[in-house]
């Protein structure tokens, strides 16, 4: 009891302790009053909650990102530790050049690849050359302040505290680092679509040999053109990352106020996690939610008035210029006929056990060179021609004070504002609901200013076939009038302004699940958008129609409540299986003698599943039978039939949310199918009606726990990608799938009603005892409820004041 008061006590007098509960105007005489907990340094408070998550109170902003580094480095040293060797270029240097990068900051396939590419950028000063400039092409006073906190907090934990975490104890890469490192992590991530997506080519290609002499020239040839528009489909159509969200007006809520659920589907292992925290400058700013590892500033959260989330879009935020090359010089190429060097970016890296490696990048006006889209699809480099990638979020370091912006909104219209102001949002759209009951919808992103005339007037012959199937433009490099341009209303050259971004404001809902901006609200469409920021008038994913069909329903029926939301993520509905299910089990019936034959050629006995897929509830609850059997077959039948033959009832842009329907059990696929999930499951000794949780699971800490959701192909909400391991029992592990889950709503007090949960927890660390807590209660379907407000902060049962500061 006395320790439990002496924690009430010290929360009670914390640095400003009540200001964040007073009106804006009464805080700072009251921060003016304390005194600095540490005078000869940056220093915080940080109140701990129930599950780990930290309310980090400061007095400025460069205290608020030493709090920050501090406690994320608290939770997440070896993750983040990791994520500096790779920005530093020194992977190869300790952990050997052929071994796999890990993906978090780049699609790298290697060490090696990365640590050039990341050399690269650090050796020509990119990050230090926007540092410099003025905000808001540059960051402004706040955020830089907030990086220089982020990398003293870090730096201070790792001198004050002892690393637990066996991935890295006592490892000689984990290094104190500087406001650069933290602003190169922000780069990073800003272009992990674009460059970060080639860093494999970007670093490998090289000019031809011998391009003095015709017999020894490489042959020019053009790509295949519907191959690289697959290609580009699969490296941009099926991200590493996802998410559903939905804003809800007030007048389909219980009390007029807006509600917002937030549903992103991130990596749940390495640097993408979110973490979770609420930020506190008395008087300035105070915002809960999760940040990208690594990063200083919420990136998705809500506020006292203002709630918001991100879901990746379907603009293309790269694009290439086919470059028409000097015959006599491979790396000079032409642009109305005169002539420009390539720049030569020679860069050497540290290896393991080995001599140093040393290659040459070779980049142009418009970006790197590369020599190919993915390792099937070569874009190659001859005497005559070659190819430059353009990504405008390689020159993109705004996100963090876009996201500061919406952290300190009062409303939709100042989240507007801050993408208006900023522009730093690089890969995603932003869905947002506020206190006074507006909805906000927008695919306001840094895209190359790709207008559909200047592609129809500057593609290649390949373009023209590329930029209508995937919204991939290919230009004429050597026409300077193909040059990008730039709107009067952009921060930068090359980029739209926001003046073009597809919006829709005040809908009764919207909703997206990764889909094109058009369907955002199916009474609503929304048009007249360029082709590179998607498609209009094209086939929804399954998980857009079911998302459609469940918020119309929910905003029809009204008078809802963020308790509505809560249920709306756990309802794990199937689209998939409520389309066919029936007709499959009614194909399976009327197989003669119950048979299919499979894959292998060999007879397989289905009858067992015609009655397990009848009886099956269309969920993937844990506790669903038939579940587990549907997600193999369906996995299955989806490449073995193709699309335009997988459905009788073609799709029809006049009613998109119900098409294409029925599916046609009659291609010579299905039963393929239904026959080689029926032996999957026997052969690993999986009944056919055995409950989804006893085969979907993780195991923390030697406990088995059931994972509730889906696959995103079968249109589940609550996405789930877990590894298919039959060795190991059905779905072993989860790389991937819902994250940092938040359904907030308002009513008549200050604070907002919030519930979050951060599916994986708020530690990698196998040591913490937040380890894995946060996922136990994903296993059960619980929520968080979470302690925005003064009182309720030091009401938690849990609190635990932590005063950290720099000792010098």
């Amino acid at each position: 009891m006395r320790s439990r008061l002496r924690r009430l006590v010290l929360g009670a007098t914390a640095l400003f302790t009540a200001a964040s509960a007073l009106p804006a105007a009464a805080a700072p005489s009251q921060g003016r009053a304390e005194q600095h907990p540490s005078r000869d340094g940056l220093s915080a408070v940080i109140r701990y909650t129930e599950y780990g998550i930290p309310h980090i109170l400061a007095k400025n902003y460069a205290d608020l990102g030493f709090g920050t580094g501090w406690a994320q480095a608290s939770d997440e040293v070896c993750t983040l530790a990791d994520g500096f060797v790779t920005l530093r270029g020194e992977r190869s240097r300790y952990f050997g050049a052929g071994a796999a990068a890990g993906g978090a900051l780049s699609g790298a396939r290697t060490n090696l690849a990365s640590d050039l590419y990341f050399r690269g950028v650090r050796e020509t000063r990119t990050v230090e050359k926007l540092l410099a400039e003025p905000a808001p092409v540059g960051p402004s006073r706040e955020v830089r302040d907030m990086m220089r906190g982020w990398a003293a907090g870090y730096n201070a934990w790792l001198k004050q505290q002892k690393i637990t975490d066996p991935a890295c104890a006592d490892a000689s890469w984990v290094r104190p680092v500087t406001e650069l490192d933290v602003a190169a992590r922000g780069l990073a991530i800003a272009s992990i679509s674009g460059e970060g997506r080639f860093v494999d080519t970007i670093t490998a290609a090289q000019p031809p040999t011998g391009a003095g002499t015709a017999s020894s020239r490489p042959v020019a040839r053009t790509p295949d053109a519907k191959a690289v528009a697959k290609a580009a489909d699969e490296l941009w159509g099926e991200p590493g990352m996802g998410s559903n969200a939905v804003a809800f007006r007030g007048d389909t809520t219980a009390n007029g106020s807006g509600l917002l659920l937030g549903n992103p589907h991130y990596p749940w292992q390495g640097g993408r996690r979110f973490w979770q925290s609420q930020q506190t400058i008395p008087g300035e700013l105070n915002v809960s939610g999760g940040a990208l590892l690594g990063t200083p500033a919420v990136s998705i959260g809500f506020n006292a008035q203002v709630a918001w989330s991100h879901t990746v879009s379907t603009g293309i935020p790269a694009n290439f210029h086919r470059l028409t090359l000097d015959p006599a010089d491979p790396t000079t190429y032409l642009v109305d006929g005169e002539p420009e060097r390539m720049k030569k970016r020679t860069v050497t890296v540290a290896v393991k056990d080995g001599a140093p490696v040393t290659r040459t990048q070779w980049w142009t006006r418009y970006g790197p060179v590369v020599t190919s889209l993915s390792p099937q699809v070569p874009l190659p480099w001859t005497s005559t021609t070659a190819y430059a990638l353009h990504d405008p979020n390689a020159a993109n370091l705004r996100f963090a004070d876009t996201s500061l912006g919406f952290g300190k909104a009062r409303s939709t219209d100042d989240v507007l504002a801050s993408l208006a102001r900023h522009q730093g949002i690089p890969w995603v759209n932003t869905i947002a609901a506020d206190r006074a009951g507006h909805s906000l919808f927008t695919q306001s992103q840094v895209l190359p200013r790709i207008t559909d005339a200047l592609a129809e007037r500057c593609s290649t012959a390949l373009g023209r076939t590329t930029y209508p199937a995937s919204g991939i433009a290919i230009l004429d490099g050597s026409r300077g009038d193909c040059a990008l341009g730039s709107d009067p209303d952009a921060v930068a050259p090359g980029i739209f302004g926001p003046g073009r971004m597809p919006t829709l404001e005040d809908a009764p809902y919207v909703e997206n699940s990764n889909g094109t901006a058009w369907m955002t609200n199916a009474d609503r469409p929304i048009t007249g958008y360029e082709r590179v920021f998607g498609t209009v008038g094209t086939p929804l994913g399954l998980r857009t129609r079911g998302g459609i069909e469940d918020v119309t329903a929910m905003a029809d029926r009204g008078r809802l409540t963020v308790r509505d939301l809560q249920r709306q993520q756990f309802a794990n509905r199937v689209p998939a299986g409520d389309l066919t299910a029936t007709d499959v089990a009614r194909a399976c019936a009327a197989l003669p003698g119950g048979t299919a034959t499979g894959s292998d050629g060999k007879a397989v006995d289905v009858s067992e599943a015609c009655g397990v897929l009848t009886a099956w509830d269309r969920t993937m609850d844990t506790g669903s039978r038939g579940a587990l059997l549907f997600d193999r077959f369906w996995r299955k039948l989806e490449p073995a039939v193709p699309a335009a033959e997988l459905w009788k009832v073609p799709f029809s842009a006049a009613d998109p949310v119900r098409t294409p329907n029925t599916l046609n059990t009659d291609a010579p696929g299905f039963a393929v199918a239904l026959a080689d999930a029926v032996a999957e499951l026997r052969s690993a000794g999986i009944a056919l009606d055995a409950p989804l949780g006893a085969h979907q699971f993780v195991v923390r800490g030697g406990e088995r726990l059931p994972m509730p959701g889906g696959s995103g192909r079968l249109g589940v909400w609550n996405v789930l990608e877990p590894t298919w391991n039959a060795a190991q029992g059905g779905y072993a592990e989860v790389p991937f799938g819902s994250s940092h889950l938040q359904a907030v709503g308002w009513d008549g007090s200050r604070c907002p009603v919030a519930r979050t949960l951060l599916t994986y927890s708020q530690s990698s660390n196998p040591e913490s005892p937040h380890f894995a807590d946060q996922t136990r209660l994903f296993s059960g379907e619980k929520w968080v409820t979470s302690r925005f407000c003064e009182k309720d902060i030091l009401s938690s049962p849990r609190l635990k004041v932590v005063r950290v500061h720099e000792r010098r």
